[in-house]
């Protein structure tokens, strides 16, 4: 999924963001259609450190329980699958845990950091699972490692969870976010290597992208579109409804 392109898209998220997640139709549908045009890497906002520092004034959040209301706002306006009540039965302490088993996962691949943020995304919107807890996220790895044996390896997975280079790569994470100022997710720079890039910040319709896209790279074109809705669910190893009728253009 990381072959070199025209474009270069550094992508600033959250596990535990229900707008990164709400986007998914969209992004999924970029890298489909662009395939071999693009290539990007994930960057980890570390949106909630603990509930004790977190506030978002905008949305009026302080606390887990004001999160749910976000959640279904999100679910609402995106049409995702989201299990907005995980903030009333089962909320998460933080967001650090599942940023640094996500930057562990980069460590083995590029294509295990995707996989391993779609199962940790599911394992919170789709199920209700505390991603905040060290065994979710050991079993979210060991379920992929079991799955597709050749993409992760679950016990260099454990090993390194506590390691030193997986912290300094969401370290590394952290001070890129500040750097840029970014406090609102997703939020993508799409670039031309070696050249100033765009910023796009915020859940955009699939439209919004393609034209920052065209704006760095005028000449890009679709690489294909999807025909078939068995085809692109084998290809993302599964889909949800709306992520079906986005890339048919129904959405």
């Amino acid at each position: 999924m990381q072959e070199a392109g025209l474009v270069e898209i550094e992508f600033y998220t959250d596990p535990l963001c229900c707008w990164s997640w709400a986007f998914e139709p969209q992004w999924r549908r970029l890298r489909y259609e662009y395939s071999g045009k693009i290539r990007w890497r994930y960057r980890m906002a570390g949106m909630i450190p603990n509930w004790s520092s977190y506030s978002d004034p905008l949305n009026s959040v302080s606390k887990p329980l004001q999160m749910g209301p976000v959640w279904l706002e999100a679910k609402h306006l995106s049409g995702m699958p989201i299990e907005d009540k995980v903030w009333f039965a089962n909320p998460p302490a933080s967001s650090y845990p599942a940023c640094l088993a996500m930057k562990c996962s980069g460590l083995q691949s590029p294509e295990a950091a995707e996989m391993y943020l779609r199962r940790v995304r599911e394992a919170v919107m789709l199920h209700g699972r505390d991603i905040s807890k060290e065994e979710v996220l050991l079993e979210v790895a060991k379920g992929l490692s079991e799955e597709a044996t050749r993409l992760l390896d679950y016990t260099q997975f454990e090993r390194e969870l506590h390691g030193e280079e997986a912290r300094n790569a969401f370290v590394e994470d952290l001070k890129q976010v500040r750097y840029l100022g970014i406090t609102r997710y997703p939020a993508l720079t799409l670039s031309k290597p070696g050249q100033p890039g765009l910023l796009i910040v915020g859940y955009r319709p699939y439209e919004a992208l393609v034209s920052t896209l065209k704006k760095v790279a005028p000449e890009i074109e679709p690489a294909r579109r999807m025909k078939d809705a068995k085809e692109y669910s084998s290809f993302w190893s599964g889909v949800t409804e709306r992520e079906t009728e986005e890339a048919l253009s129904l959405g």
